[in-house]
Parts: structure tokens; sequence; C-alpha cells
């Protein structure tokens, strides 16, 4: 009677398919989806401060701050996944325009942890900090158009 109803009122000629309902009752509206990535972003900003703030702590405290600095920036990138959703973010993180960077930047990522958690040494631990904190700033302006090429030019001009 329902497929019935909506056949003659004319909103759907079909059933929805189950692939369908899952998406519509998964689907964020775009409210929740700025609260998400404001919340997200927030906690990944306090990893990163408090990776900061344990730095300074006696014998653990470089192996404290690579993992919060790393989660921090884990949560940070996980929160654009409110804004665009899962599938295109990852669709845009591999465009071949991002490619090298999107690698460069999750490698940099797990040698950081590896550091700290398997290697457990700190001073490669912090290399991989800096050098993550590079590798996420070049990635981030990939999404700006032209900013690499500004940079890269910045970059000449300095040192020349």
């Amino acid at each position: 009677m329902d497929k019935l109803k909506r056949v003659l009122s004319g909103r759907d000629a079909e059933e929805p398919s189950g692939l369908a309902e899952v998406i519509d009752a998964t689907s964020l509206g775009w409210g929740t989806r700025v609260k998400g990535f404001i919340a997200c972003f927030a906690i990944g900003c306090l990893c990163s401060l408090l990776g900061s703030c344990l730095l300074w702590v006696p014998k653990k405290g470089l192996m404290l701050f690579a993992v919060f600095y790393t989660l921090g920036n884990i949560a940070s990138i996980g929160s654009t996944l409110f804004l665009m959703g899962p599938m295109k973010q990852l669709k845009r993180m591999f465009e071949p325009t991002r490619l090298i960077a999107t690698i460069v930047m999750l490698l940099c990522l797990i040698l950081t942890l590896c550091s700290a958690f398997w290697w457990r040494k700190e001073g490669l631990a912090l290399l991989f900090c800096i050098l993550q904190f590079f590798a996420l700033a070049w990635y981030s302006i990939s999404f700006i158009p032209f900013a690499r090429d500004a940079v890269k030019k910045c970059v000449s001009v300095c040192l020349s």
C-alpha cells in the first residue's frame, strides 16, 4: 500500500534500496557537520597544545610530546571528514596534485609514532615531529589555489 501511495503521489517509483536507506540514515545535516568539525579540530588543537606542554616533563616528555602532537594532527585532519565526507576527502587526498604531499604527511605521522613506541629514539621522534609539521603545512596549502607556487617563489627569493 505504501508503494502504491508513493507511485501515485509521484514521490518515488521504486522502493529505495537498502544502501540508499543506510546512506540516508547516516547522513549528517550541515549544522551537525560544522559542530563535528569544530569539536574534532578543537580536540586536535588541544592534543597538540597538551603535547607541547608535556615536552618539558622529565624523562618521558619528548615521547609524550610526539604522541600527543601526532594525535592532535590526526584529529585535525579527521575534522575535515565532517565537512567533506570520508570518501570525498580520501579522493581529494590522493589526487595527483596532492599525492606526494599526502604520502609524506602520512609517512611522517606513522614514523613519529614508530620512533616513540617501538624504536624509543627521542631524537628521531623530534625530527619526525618537525617533518610532520612541514608535511602537514605543505599538504594543507595544497587546498589553496596557487599557494604552493607562492611559497616556492618566496623560498627561492629568500635563498637567492
